[in-house]
Formats: C-alpha cells, structure tokens, sequence
C-alpha cells in the first residue's frame, strides 16, 4: 500500500512539472546584430556620378531645390513627379544621409549673389585705385626728393665756384687801396654783390602767378576727363558697381571743374594786382 502511493505522488508530480515546464513560451534567441554595410570612396564617388546622371534628366532646379532643402528627398509627394530619382534614392538610402556630398552645397544665384558679386568687384576696383594712387603719390615724391637733392648740388657747386673767384680775386690785389678802389667801381660792385645761382636757374618765359594758373587749368582739364571717362564706364558695369561708378565720376567732374574756375579767378585777381609780367611789358 504504501509503494503505490510513493508511485502515485511521483507520477503526480511528474505530470505537474511537465505541464508548467510545457506552459512557458520559448525563448527566442536574439540575432546578432550585423555590420553596416561600409560604402567605400569609390563606390560613394560612383553613386554620386549615376545620382547627377539622373538628375541630369530633370530640370536644374530640382537639383538646386534638394540642395538648399535636403529633407524633400524623404518627401513623397514631392518626389512623385520623378519615378527615376525615387527608385535610386530608394536603391542608395545614402544618399539621403550625405546630401552635401552626393549634390553639393547650396549656392545663391540670385539677387543676394549677383549683390555679392557686385560687392567683391566694387572692391575690387576700390583696392587697385587705392593702389595706383598710393603708388603715383610714391613716385612723386621720389621725384621731387631726388630733383630738390640735384639742384642742391648744382646751388652749392655754384656756391663754391663764386667764392673760389673772390678769393683769388682779393689774393690778385696788392694793397688795400687797390681794394678799396675796385669795391668802389661799377665792376667791383656787380661782381660782390652778386649771388650764387638761383635753385631753379631754368628761364622762364612767365612770372609765377601765370605758371601756377597753367597748372591748375591743365590739372582741371586732366580730371575733367577722367570723370567723363568714369561716367560712360558706369553703362558697361553690373548696377551696384554703376552707383559707385556715377558717384565717383560726379566727384572727379567737380574737381576739375573747379580747378578750372579757381585757374580763371586767379587769372582775373592777378591781372588787376599787377602780377602778371612778361617780356613785352618791360620792353
């Protein structure tokens, strides 16, 4: 009796184990995650010649339009128009990832670069007559020093020159009485009191006043020019390159005018303060 009872309770408690052991669900096993596939440079390169040969077909815009906004790529109804671009973004999801390098950054052709095309060209132009000016103004400066150091010579060579005369003049004299008798003769006179050459020994037809109304007319007539030049210039250039243009002519017109006008007024003030002499009035 009690074996079968010991049999009894482990046949029970065998079926009772199995049943729960049964109950629970199978344990899935996780799958190992795989490596992305890794697009090589070559391949990225030939993916973006087949994505521009594409595009090719399409209008130009709608290259520049996925550029500024990458995200239409993902965009259905936007896609929609283009089978063949939706069926190689979907064979090359890569291309949704990288935009910038599969199409390029984004570039403003319109108002806003036509502005900083004009800009940079303005400056441009700006720098390099900033530079010419800077270089004539170097130049004359050089050719002033060297012109005032080459007539300084000239002055003190001729200085030289005069006071070797007057001393081998007085050593020729033998007594002072000869001296004095020939300080007091017209020869003596113009001889001592005379003075090295000038600086500027050059001849000059006109007196000063006249030479420097010349230069303010022929400075005047330079300018004049030159705005006129920059004036029709303005025609051949992009508009805000034009504006700079017209505002810099209109400044070099007035300067030469002005030194014309201010030319004729001193013209006018000298001949009425008696300041123009020429040969023919002492004659």
């Amino acid at each position: 009796m009690i074996t079968r009872l010991a049999l009894l309770t482990t046949l029970m408690l065998t079926t009772l184990l199995s049943g729960a052991a049964a109950g629970q669900p199978a344990r899935a096993v996780a799958p190992r995650d795989t490596p992305p596939a890794v697009v090589d440079e070559r391949t990225a390169r030939e993916t973006r010649d087949r994505l521009h040969e594409v595009l090719d077909q399409y209008s130009p815009a709608v290259a520049q339009v996925l550029r500024l906004d990458p995200s239409l790529m993902t965009n259905p109804d936007y896609l929609a128009p283009y089978p063949k671009l939706v069926a190689f973004l979907a064979e090359h999801p890569e291309v949704a990832h990288g935009p910038v390098f599969f199409l390029g950054e984004a570039r403003l052709n319109g108002a806003d670069g036509n502005r900083k095309q004009a800009l940079d060209a303005l400056e441009s132009i700006l720098a390099g007559m900033g530079l010419f000016l800077a270089f004539l103004t170097m130049v004359s400066v050089v050719i002033w020093l060297v012109r005032a150091g080459i007539e300084y010579r000239r002055w003190l060579r001729a200085t030289r020159i005069q006071t070797d005369a007057h001393m081998k003049l007085v050593d020729r004299l033998a007594s002072n009485d000869d001296l004095l008798n020939y300080m007091q003769s017209a020869a003596g006179q113009r001889f001592l009191s005379s003075t090295p050459v000038a600086i500027d020994a050059s001849p000059q037809a006109v007196s000063a006043p006249l030479n420097r109304i010349l230069w303010s007319v022929q400075a005047g007539v330079v300018l004049t020019a030159s705005g006129i030049g920059l004036w029709f210039a303005r025609f051949n250039v992009i508009d805000e390159a034009a504006q700079a243009l017209y505002v810099i002519a209109i400044l070099t017109i007035a300067l030469g005018v002005g030194f014309v006008v201010s030319a004729l007024l001193s013209y006018g003030l000298s001949r009425q303060l008696g300041l123009l002499h020429t040969d023919s009035n002492h004659a």
